[in-house]
């Protein structure tokens, strides 16, 4: 065993981790001991991250904040929420900036997130190599090394893409010596091991490479959650772990069929073979959603291939399959207005619009039908935009019996949309609705975020004022009775 893997393993038993050997997945993180629910099972920092919107400044360079941002006055390009980030990137970013200003305008506007992140990968691995900034057994440029890029697999085209991106990258680092082949390799490691830096909210801010994280294996059943505060990434634990159980996070959005959580998957080049992929079809059916034809039966369609049909699981009552996919291209084409009105920003049309593709969707899919799904996650967005808050509350209100089936107990997304559910209701006075929808909300997020973030503290201040106020009101009440 290599040195660095060596120091790797000490690290991680000092945590309670082992990197192991797993069958049909190769290397993974173990537990070598207890975890209970919403304990920290690993956390780590990136070995380098950068922002997604680089021109607009959406995120401080350092910590991810997006408030009181301010340009860098030499290079232009990155951003600080303040003085303590900008010293705290300093000796990485005086490198970048220097590379970043010789570049002509022209040059400047190929730099994109990727092509970002590599150069700060890059900057990150020469300042360690020459002592000028710290490394550790979970930060050092041997855990990039070992990231498995799956070069074999890649495409042609892809191929040529990634020479091109190292070609570039070469012409923003002139004075470095650089490996064009091995940074290829990286961008394809970039590929399937990069992680999508998010707010509590679920909302993408940047990316970020988190070597030792990048161990854990995926199931579309995990035990453990990856979220952020800032840009440090933080696994929790969903359920009771026991010593010797492999840690798994989903790489996917996990509520879709096994087709779609597939074909999802592909950019890791591996095929999921956890519990639930191999399950039988009728959990895929329910999600892809056709409901029965008789509107008072709750059953859905199974596909009957050798009738070109579809037949109710309940009641067996068919379905046409040409019937079908007259509904679905109808539907369709009323997405596509739908989405150009709401490209345009014009919110009132759009919402009318989906409206109807509602009322279409509960005739054609099963209450629980992912698509049925989306499109009323779409109509709470627009209503929350238009400040239309009683028809954005009951869209989410909708929204939330599918959450609980389609997702397990304890996962951001249910939590967050108890969250979003119980701050329309407080919005609109039905405190005592509001203080049940922020206490399922704490129960959940607490797992998934922890309790010392700024984001839950928050909640826990909502929820706080939440009962506070319906005792009151009950206290109000019996006073008045008496």
């Amino acid at each position: 065993m290599a040195a660095w893997a060596e120091q790797l393993q000490r690290e991680l038993a000092g945590r309670g981790l082992a990197v192991a050997s797993v069958p049909g997945k190769g290397r993974g993180l173990v537990a070598a001991r207890s975890f209970f629910p919403g304990e920290v099972i690993i956390c780590q920092e990136p070995y380098a991250s950068t922002p997604n919107r680089i021109s607009v400044g959406s995120s401080c360079d350092h910590c991810f904040a997006s408030g009181n941002l301010r340009k860098c006055s030499v290079c232009r390009v990155a951003w600080y929420c303040g003085s303590v980030c900008q010293k705290e990137e300093w000796k990485l970013h005086q490198l970048e900036c220097q590379a970043i200003s010789a570049l002509t305008e022209e040059r400047k506007k190929m730099l994109t997130p990727t092509i970002r992140l590599m150069v700060k990968l890059i900057l990150r691995r020469k300042l360690q190599s020459e002592k000028a900034i710290p490394s550790s057994a979970t930060d050092n440029y041997d855990l990039v090394d070992a990231l498995e890029s799956h070069i074999s697999k890649v495409d042609d085209n892809q191929l040529v893409l990634y020479a091109q991106m190292a070609n570039l990258v070469q012409l923003i680092l002139p004075s470095i010596e650089l490996d064009l082949k091995e940074i290829a390799h990286t961008f394809s490691k970039f590929a399937c091991n990069a992680h999508t830096i998010c707010d509590p909210e679920l909302r993408p801010l940047g990316t970020g490479l988190f070597p030792a994280i990048s161990i854990i294996n995926h199931s579309c059943v995990p035990n453990a959650v990856l979220l952020f505060e800032g840009r440090t990434a933080y696994v929790r634990a969903l359920q009771p772990l026991s010593s010797n159980t492999e840690v798994s996070i989903s790489y996917i959005e996990t509520a879709a069929t096994t087709l779609k959580r597939h074909n999802d998957l592909k950019q890791y080049f591996f095929t999921c073979t956890c519990p639930r992929c191999i399950k039988d079809s009728e959990e895929d059916a329910l999600l892809e959603g056709y409901r029965c034809k008789d509107q008072k039966c709750d059953g859905f369609l199974l596909p009957d291939s050798g009738k070109k049909a579809y037949t109710c699981q309940k009641c067996s009552i068919s379905r046409d399959e040409e019937e079908v996919k007259k509904v679905s291209s109808e539907i369709l084409l009323l997405s596509d207005k739908a989405s150009s009105f709401l490209s345009s920003g014009n919110n009132s049309e759009a919402g009318s619009v989906y409206k109807t593709i509602e009322q279409l969707e509960q005739k054609h899919y099963h209450s629980f039908s992912t698509t049925l799904l989306h499109t009323r996650e779409t109509l709470l967005k627009i209503y929350m935009e238009l400040q239309d808050w009683q028809t954005a509350l009951m869209y989410c209100r909708l929204t939330i019996p599918v959450y609980e089936r389609v997702y397990p107990p304890f996962h951001p997304m249910v939590g967050l949309q108890f969250y979003t559910c119980g701050k329309l209701e407080w919005l609109l006075e039905y405190t005592e609705d509001a203080l049940k929808s922020l206490t399922r909300a704490a129960d959940v997020l607490r797992i998934t975020h922890g309790t010392q973030s700024q984001f839950m503290k928050e909640l826990f201040g909502k929820l706080e004022e939440a009962r506070a106020e319906v005792s009151f009101r009950l206290s109000s009440g019996d006073e008045q009775i008496s």
